[in-house]
């Protein structure tokens, strides 16, 4: 692979701006229902279904005809981190660039990196978005974060986002030497769908004889049949912040067969488990996921995984996103710390 550089105005699309994925929307004119899907076109906008459900959920997760005052949000990550530099970094992949936001606290020498994977049910999400967190940690763990802008399901579904995660966890292997990284020490971390992909990785690495040296995983998803955790069946059918109905959403977008929810990438909690880093688990007690999070942790357990498992006491998934809104949400983060501290020896 080549260097990563900044981006130009000339610069090729990113990966995650391609619109000519697998899962785009098309038909031949061949077809012999044809006539039936141009006159389908000209009635409803967009034609197909998984478009008209996709379009409002991406609208609706950006805020997009709200009116928000300012001084009801909390402080932004560039006011709370101004010493923790940001930069955006095209990692060359076989797709194209993949864009990522490279947060560095100061200081000199190389430095533990970390690759950090943004939720959103794999559809929807920026770096972005989780720009306080990844910000955070990198001031309070002298540690390289550099989180990374995957392909979106539908259009692309499995495995486009895990492979571009993949690319640039070889590129920080490779190449986190040009932003300051020390190559020994790589923790993969991700929040909710990004927890997934981060579980997945850390297998995929593994199985290409390139153990990482931890993970944390922030309420993730680590088995697509959550429907059998009683969890799920008694939170996420009225779930506020995640919910039965957009998680099988979001499994049919990214997981196009059924066959691909047993797959150890797509379902890191099926794999073979031994071998897997030292990892920290951070749930919520009141989030659908959390009986499937606390299974995960007793099969790490059982692969002879060292591993913590944090519960934040009556929190909802992703309860540690908004700094100075829950208590919860700082023992959170200090519990990461302390992880990290362990895990990189410093």
């Amino acid at each position: 692979m080549g260097d990563a550089e900044h981006r130009t105005a000339a610069a090729p699309v990113f990966v995650d701006e391609r619109a000519d994925g697998p899962g785009v929307v098309s038909f031949s004119e061949n077809d012999p229902a044809a006539p039936f899907y141009r006159l389908l076109m000209k009635l409803r906008a967009p034609v197909a279904m998984r478009d008209m459900m996709i379009a409002p959920v991406r609208a609706c997760y950006r805020g997009e005809g709200l009116t928000i005052d300012p001084s009801e949000l909390p402080p932004g990550a560039a006011q709370l981190y101004p010493q923790v530099s940001v930069s955006t970094l095209a990692v060359p992949s076989d797709a194209g660039p993949i864009r990522c936001e490279c947060f560095t606290p100061p200081g000199e020498g190389p430095r533990p990196m970390m690759l950090y994977v943004h939720g959103g049910g794999f559809v929807v999400g920026r770096s972005e978005d989780t720009a306080y967190l990844t910000s955070r940690i990198a001031a309070e763990n002298n540690i390289i974060v550099v989180s990374v802008n995957y392909r979106w399901a539908p259009e692309w579904p499995f495995p486009a986002g895990l492979d571009d995660c993949m690319a640039v966890l070889l590129w920080m292997r490779d190449k986190g030497g040009e932003i300051g990284g020390d190559a020994s020490r790589i923790v993969v971390c991700g929040d909710s769908a990004g927890g997934n992909l981060a579980a997945a990785l850390t297998i995929r690495a593994r199985d290409e004889r390139w153990p990482l040296l931890a993970a944390v995983l922030l309420c993730p998803v680590t088995d697509f049949r959550f429907e059998q955790f009683p969890s799920f069946e008694r939170l996420a059918p009225t779930g506020i912040v995640i919910d039965a109905a957009f998680m099988g959403f979001a499994r049919g977008a990214y997981l196009t067969t059924q066959q691909q929810w047993r797959h150890p990438w797509a379902s890191p909690a099926l794999g073979d488990l031994h071998g897997y880093p030292r990892t920290i688990i951070i749930s919520g007690a009141a989030d659908p996921l959390i009986d499937d999070n606390r299974a995960f942790a007793e099969k790490l357990k059982a692969a002879d995984v060292k591993v913590e498992h944090f519960i934040g006491n009556a929190m909802p998934h992703g309860f540690y996103f908004f700094p100075g809104l829950l208590s919860e949400a700082d023992a959170a983060v200090a519990a990461i710390g302390g992880f990290l501290a362990d895990a990189l020896q410093r």
